[in-house]
């Protein structure tokens, strides 16, 4: 879309615009919860390396969760509930309720997510990929919710609607293809418009990328060791989970060089009870804790 294009649609849009920042609180919700215990620093977003894969995607997908979200709940006056059934009824229940309409969430995250990413260069097109990505994670995981209608509880009637999945499903989901995600080699074409990169799968003997799965071409930094060039701090001194086999766990997290042990005594409310009407009253505990940091 043109330029002029784009700032019509943003003006046509203003009252779902305001859920753009909520669908970027949660990106970064889910992104912390994916990642925990993993420090990378946002400026390995300027490079295109697997974690920029996964900001871009979790952010597209975080825009998209969260207009589709608003349009279902009334919230916006220019969208509403999807008209867009798939099939036909089941035979024990009918189309009701509000079902999400994806559609209108991806386009507007579409038109918010690529609108800079109109460059005939490598990373636009790496940008744009993953962009799609994320927000084919939330199109794909699209799935029925039905309700019973009857007297006493009984379900004479039951009707169904297309709901969008727990947006930490979501995260779960593109981290994944975090891990599974796919690299590429920088091409260049000679075109009516000038040199245009494109991307194209490094090893033949994998599976060709889909617009699911992520790409990146560049090498990750080493966030093991503190690098003031990529911002990252390194994992020393991080806490780590013991008993995780997981990025969160302490052999990964501490890249090897193994972990310190120590007990920590921390007070916290305890026995709390609730006394009519209407407050609780609660004592202080102390609790021991084993706490764990990368050497």
């Amino acid at each position: 879309m043109a330029p002029l294009g784009y700032f019509l649609l943003l003006c046509s849009l203003k009252q779902v615009l305001g859920t753009l920042s909520e669908g970027s609180g949660l990106s970064t919700s889910s992104l912390t919860h994916c990642f925990l215990g993993l420090y990378f620093s946002l400026l390995a977003i300027l490079e295109s390396t697997r974690e920029s894969a996964f900001v871009h995607a979790i952010a597209s997908a975080g825009v998209a969760f969260a207009v589709t979200r608003s349009c279902a709940e009334g919230t916006a006056a220019i969208c509403g509930c999807s008209s867009r059934h798939q099939g036909s009824p089941g035979k024990d229940w009918k189309w009701g309720g509000c079902s999400e309409d994806v559609e209108f969430g991806g386009m507007v995250s579409r038109e918010f997510a690529d609108a800079r990413e109109n460059r005939p260069d490598a990373r636009s097109a790496m940008n744009r990929h993953n962009n799609e990505a994320g927000r084919q994670a939330i199109s794909s995981h699209m799935h029925l919710k039905c309700k019973c209608h009857g007297l006493s509880g009984s379900c004479e009637v039951k009707t169904c609607w297309w709901s969008q999945p727990d947006f930490r499903a979501i995260g779960d989901f593109l981290k994944d293809k975090y891990d599974s995600a796919s690299e590429m080699v920088v091409e260049k074409h000679r075109e009516s418009r000038g040199w245009v990169e494109t991307l194209r799968p490094r090893y033949t003997y994998f599976k060709v990328p889909t617009e699911r799965d992520l790409v990146y071409y560049e090498a990750s930094p080493n966030f093991c060791e503190p690098n003031p060039e990529t911002g990252s701090f390194g994992t020393r001194d991080r806490t780590c989970n013991v008993s995780s086999h997981g990025i969160d766990g302490c052999d990964l997290l501490c890249c090897g060089r193994g972990h310190n042990a120590r007990a920590e005594r921390r007070r916290e409310k305890c026995r709390c009870v609730f006394h009519w009407c209407c407050y609780v009253s609660c004592q202080e505990c102390t609790r021991v804790y084993d706490v764990h940091t990368c050497k």
